[in-house]
């Protein structure tokens, strides 16, 4: 998903508008491939179930498929935070249908940047009474 780097980083900045964003760092240029190489699997993994347990909401960018953030809704749905999932419908290509059929999670399809503001402004609204 690095390819997406630049996408990540506008999300990450529209977030920060509305609150702490703890996975920052996934937005970041220098982040390659290889993920964070430098860091311990069972660091990571502590560090990132540690941020689940303290969130509010969890919005997902989940066009690329990854098992830890497959891992993280799972968890997040289990402990009944709101979850986004935004995607983008890349021809020959779809989302798991454990994602986008799962009831709870809220899946929503973006062509751009301004259809994913507009996205999670009508999703923080929702969530807030």
């Amino acid at each position: 998903g690095r390819v997406d780097a630049n996408l990540y980083s506008q999300l990450i900045a529209l977030l920060e508008s509305k609150g702490t964003v703890l996975t920052e760092h996934v937005g970041h240029s220098m982040l390659n491939k290889e993920g964070e190489k430098n860091l311990k699997d069972n660091y990571i993994f502590d560090r990132d179930i540690a941020w689940i347990k303290t969130a509010q909401v969890l919005i997902a960018e989940v066009t690329q498929p990854s098992l830890g953030v497959g891992y993280e809704l799972c968890l997040a749905e289990q402990r009944a935070i709101p979850i986004l999932c935004l995607y983008r419908q890349i021809p020959g290509k779809n989302i798991s249908a454990m994602i986008k059929g799962n009831k709870y999670f809220i899946c929503k399809k973006y062509k751009n940047f301004k259809e994913i503001k507009k996205i999670t402004d009508q999703f923080f609204n929702s969530i807030l009474i």
